[in-house]
């Protein structure tokens, strides 16, 4: 039998250090998945020596990580907002930069008039249902309604709806291409669209352009096909002085922007960074 200590070590070994891993961090993840303990039970419990199988599951799952395959679908866990969320194979791992999207949501309605009655949220392509359910859960006022194409998209965002015990929010198959939505109005539109230029996709870190879904990366030949057409849907769908506030790529601020420009339709346009300074949040009232 090989002891918490032996595994540790192993483990960083073998899960090389790339752009989007960190060794020691993974393997204690890893460990603590296994053990369904937290870190700090790690380091306490060091010399405690580990049945051979899970060992043996381990050194798999290590090795998993090495070649690439993303921790989140083994751990099945990904944290946004303060909340946890259930990811698989097939859904887009949300990212910490998606975080300063939510949070300029919640700055604008606790900021306003909006605060003090019921809005409408439109979300579209959820897939986990990060922001959608990150907005319904911090936004008690709120009715959110979270749209996607991608049956798996679906069925995890309904797991995370009923792991939060929300309410105050639905889950529809829908595609922004070929739906006509006007029948409903809402007051605010967000989504995190695919916005990655087609021919960069391959080109990116294995674990993005080997496992993630390429239905939640590709942009098409510019990155910014949906931004186009988000802005043709959110002009029939919008309330009296409704926003609608979108993530872009790092570089695509000054196209993101001339496009909801063009539509004339908006009074005004931020932009906002995400914690690394990077031009994240393009919002237009």
């Amino acid at each position: 039998m090989v002891t918490i200590e032996k595994l540790l070590k192993d483990g960083i070994e073998i899960i090389k250090q790339r752009d989007y891993n960190n060794p020691s961090l993974d393997v204690q993840l890893i460990l603590s998945c296994l053990f369904k303990k937290d870190k700090i039970y790690l380091h306490l419990h060091r010399k405690d020596e580990v049945d051979d199988l899970l060992a043996e599951r381990f050194y798999q799952m290590a090795k998993k990580r090495d070649a690439g395959y993303p921790l989140q679908y083994m751990t099945n866990l990904q944290e946004f907002m303060g909340l946890e969320f259930y990811v698989q194979e097939g859904i887009l791992v949300p990212r910490p930069d998606t975080e300063t999207l939510v949070e300029k949501i919640i700055k604008i309605v606790n900021n306003s008039d909006m605060k003090d009655k019921t809005i409408k949220i439109l979300d579209i392509g959820t897939g986990s249902g990060a922001i959608a359910i990150s907005l319904a859960y911090y936004l008690k006022n709120s009715v959110v309604t979270a749209i996607d194409i991608s049956d798996i998209a679906l069925e995890t965002a309904n797991i995370n709806i009923k792991k939060h015990n929300l309410k105050n929010i639905q889950i529809k198959k829908a595609d922004i291409f070929k739906e006509d939505f006007s029948d409903n109005k809402y007051d605010i539109v967000v989504s995190n669209p695919p916005y990655i230029e087609t021919s960069i996709i391959k080109n990116l870190p294995v674990e993005v352009s080997t496992y993630e879904p390429k239905l939640a990366l590709d942009g098409g030949k510019d990155g910014l096909d949906f931004y186009r057409h988000i802005v043709k849907v959110f002009e029939k769908i919008r309330e009296n002085n409704a926003i609608l506030c979108v993530e872009i790529g790092f570089n695509q601020k000054e196209t993101v922007t001339k496009i909801f420009n063009d539509v004339k339709i908006f009074n005004k346009i931020e932009v906002d960074k995400d914690l690394g300074g990077n031009d994240r949040v393009v919002t237009a009232y």
